[in-house]
């Protein structure tokens, strides 16, 4: 790939979360609100963003060599278990009753279940991560775990994402949505099929 072309994935990558981060950084719906509301929000906007980067690391994106491609997998896994604990705990102080029936699966919303759905998805992949040297798994068992988690996470983010009507504009919201759902299936679709290989490389 040449530089120009690589220039413009990176660039094209940093406005997609960039965007909807600004949006919804901007947004009047803030007013008034609690910090810990702002900070939860703005904390679920950069974890959608960093679903997208996260799938893109394990695809081989040029520029980055492998092992520091890996590295950085891990790095951002850490960030989004970071994110939620942010977004789950500033909702929780902001609105007790609020996040403690959406937490035990009460509240009316239908976008609280995919929400606390991905939310344990994360948790539980962080879970088997720490553990997984103890737990000795085969390495295709433990892709093969780790990869249906990581749907369940970026699926149940993005329906979370699209049913709320909050802060983040409508179009950026869409674009991220489908690109971080896409990114998702690239890789997923790249593990279990590694013959596949990239045009233009």
């Amino acid at each position: 790939m040449t530089l120009s072309r690589t220039i413009l994935a990176w660039g094209a990558l940093a406005l997609f979360v960039a965007v909807p981060v600004l949006v919804a950084a901007l947004s009047p719906l803030h007013a008034y609100r609690p910090p810990s509301y702002v900070a939860a929000s703005l904390a679920g906007v950069l974890a959608l963003g960093v679903l997208l980067i996260q799938p893109l690391l394990k695809t081989r994106p040029p520029g980055v060599a492998p092992a520091r491609l890996r590295r950085w997998h891990r790095r951002t896994g850490f960030v989004l278990v970071v994110l939620v604990a942010v977004h789950v705990g500033g909702l929780l102080i902001a609105s007790p009753p609020d996040a403690i029936d959406a937490l035990l699966l009460r509240s009316p919303t239908p976008f609280s279940v995919w929400g606390v759905t991905s939310m344990w998805a994360v948790v539980l992949s962080a879970v088997l991560v720490a553990l997984r040297r103890k737990m000795r798994l085969r390495p295709a068992t433990w892709a093969a775990i780790h990869n249906v988690l990581a749907l369940v996470v970026v699926l149940g983010t993005v329906i979370h994402a699209v049913q709320i009507e909050g802060t983040m504009g409508t179009v950026s919201k869409w674009a991220l949505c489908l690109a971080a759902l896409a990114a998702a299936i690239a890789a997923v679709a790249r593990a279990r099929f590694p013959g596949i290989s990239r045009r233009g490389t």
